[in-house]
């Protein structure tokens, strides 16, 4: 009998035996993670709608979940997450680009100061970079001021102190001013702020241009953080709409497709790790169970299913890892599709007219 390289193969290697012969609920693509999070790491969190999930569930596990801004004492729970507080480490919103990210470390240290000028807006006042952070916008330009540096302090803070960064990318498509290329998280006057094409131009981020962002913001990071630990994922959620003159379908596959070969060639580099979130949520052998009615909202078992392989695979904790399928996970194939709802400021792209 001849031997080719597909002679005894590992399970894992074969779509038979690793996908399709499965349970839903027991399909696990991950092979070999590099680093374990240990419950002590200090984790920052940031990245698309998605990556709220993420942090959702750390902190449900008792993991070590760094809220580098907290709200005040005096802000219950409801009202601290619709003023973004707590949703991520710091108060900046989702960041759904390479760009948006690199970006934000940018600013933070001073290395980068937009000419975008505060939207002003009946009389107050909304950041053009977490547009939908402060409800009814700020007051005055003083007390924009006074926020802004702090949320900055909060984030040199977490990049500072972080042990593991988990980033999800969202999207490629982006909006930046011609100005200064700085880039934006929705397209402006969606929101807040009022659309010109002359200051405004969609940029579709290239795998060569994610690549480059997210090296550099690597770097960047290791600067001031050496022994940083950086774990990338890729967002499952499709586009709500897309600016490009395609289908809107065809943008989704394009846009993800981009950024897992960016992803893919980014964690090659040391201390960076790529984590298949994506692959579990819109894999064949899910036959969409994994997305609501929608098409688009993750439900609360496809998240699940992701805790799950990524608490077994990343973590150091022996209970987490040998968890097995939820109920909840069962549920989803036997028809429930419950969606655990995120703050999304991309929603925006998709008004009614």
């Amino acid at each position: 009998m001849n031997t080719h390289p597909y002679s005894n193969a590992e399970h894992w290697r074969v779509w038979r035996r690793a996908v399709a012969n499965p349970a839903p609920a027991d399909v696990d693509p991950v092979v070999a993670f590099p680093f374990r999070i240990s419950p002590e790491d200090r984790v920052v969190t940031a990245g698309s709608c998605f990556a709220q999930h993420i942090a959702r569930h750390l902190r449900s596990r008792g993991f070590n979940y760094l809220i580098a801004e907290p709200a005040h004492k005096l802000l219950d729970r409801h009202t601290a997450e619709i003023f973004n507080y707590g949703i991520y480490s710091a108060r900046y919103g989702n960041i759904y680009s390479a760009r948006q990210l690199l970006q934000l470390f940018q600013r933070a240290y001073g290395m980068f100061v937009p000419l975008e000028a505060p939207w002003e807006e009946a009389g107050a006042l909304f950041d053009p970079f977490r547009p939908l952070i402060q409800p009814g916008g700020f007051a005055s330009r003083a007390e924009f001021k006074v926020d802004q540096e702090q949320h900055f302090a909060a984030v040199r803070r977490a990049f500072r102190e972080l042990d593991v960064f988990v980033f999800t990318l969202g999207l490629t498509e982006c909006w930046e001013s011609t100005l200064d290329g700085a880039v934006f998280p929705i397209c402006p006057g969606t929101s807040h702020g009022q659309f010109n094409s002359n200051l405004y131009a969609l940029r579709n981020l290239s795998v060569e241009e994610n690549i480059a962002d997210l090296r550099q913001f690597i770097t960047l990071l290791h600067r001031t953080n050496p022994s940083a630990r950086v774990m990338l994922t890729v967002s499952p959620v499709p586009l709500i709409a897309t600016a490009e003159a395609t289908h809107v379908l065809a943008a989704t596959t394009y846009s993800k497709s981009v950024l897992r070969v960016a992803a893919e060639i980014v964690s090659k580099i040391d201390h960076v790790a790529y984590f298949p979130s994506y692959e579990i949520i819109t894999g064949a052998y899910a036959r969409g169970h994994y997305f609501g009615e929608d098409c688009r909202s993750v439900t609360e078992a496809g998240v699940e299913h992701v805790m799950r392989i990524f608490f077994r695979h990343a973590t150091s904790n022996p209970a987490e890892r040998d968890s097995v399928p939820t109920e909840v996970e069962q549920r989803s194939f036997d028809g429930g599709r419950g969606i655990v709802q995120v703050i999304c400021e991309e929603e925006s792209h998709d008004q009614p007219l």
